[in-house]
């Protein structure tokens, strides 16, 4: 499938391979427009976040900002562009930033203390395999995979040049940040986003209690 001269990936991004863009290329393209570049490779950015997406979003930028206020590190909230290298930069939904030379003007120039991401149905493949190996590489100590549904936050640990899973949390849990001990948030405040019908059912049929007597005592 094509859309004028772009083909679509199999996570749903338009991409254009015969071309390896840069930061200077990424500067001079409409504002309006949100693109990533991953290792020289453009990959359109959906302009239109669902309402579960952004309530997630506006609970846990809460969390955080009222965290690090009056803090050595500082939050940051999509849209907001890292340049982890010429040839690298995204749009994370929440990055946190200690490092104080790294924040310019118009940027964060480097790898974050720690990187958030809400993931959707189109960006699955792109957060988990392109992008957790960037961040892995870039030297981002702590990543968040944030899924809206089945609600759950997977939080990631650099170890050497890879990520191992340091905890998982679903919506009925207290997150703690592995990096962080003291930020603690309580996701049922962040998944209290009213659920569908068929989500309601899939809940109903996966986590219902058997009916059954238990043969143990």
């Amino acid at each position: 499938m094509k859309i004028e001269n772009w083909d679509l990936n199999m996570a749903g991004y338009a991409v254009k391979k015969e071309n390896r863009y840069t930061w200077a290329d990424y500067q001079k393209w409409p504002d309006e427009e949100r693109w990533e570049i991953l290792d020289g490779e453009a990959y359109m950015m959906s302009p239109a976040p669902t309402t579960r997406h952004q309530a997630i979003l506006g609970a846990l930028a809460r969390e955080f900002l009222n965290y690090f206020h009056n803090k050595k590190c500082t939050t940051f909230l999509s849209p907001i562009d890292i340049k982890l290298s010429d040839e690298d930069i995204v749009q994370p939904d929440i990055v946190v930033v200690c490092d104080n030379k790294q924040i310019k003007e118009t940027h964060i120039e480097g790898a974050p203390a720690l990187v958030v991401e809400i993931v959707s149905p189109s960006s699955a493949v792109h957060d988990r395999m392109r992008k957790m190996r960037l961040y892995a590489e870039s030297g981002v100590k702590e990543y968040w995979i944030v899924t809206p549904f089945p609600s759950m936050v997977e939080i990631f640990l650099l170890d050497g040049k890879n990520y191992r899973m340091h905890s998982a949390y679903d919506r009925s849990q207290t997150l703690e940040s592995a990096t962080f001990k003291k930020l603690k948030i309580s996701l049922s405040e962040v998944f209290e986003f009213p659920l569908l019908p068929e989500e309601k059912k899939i809940y109903e049929v996966k986590e219902s209690p058997a009916k059954y007597v238990s043969s143990r005592k």
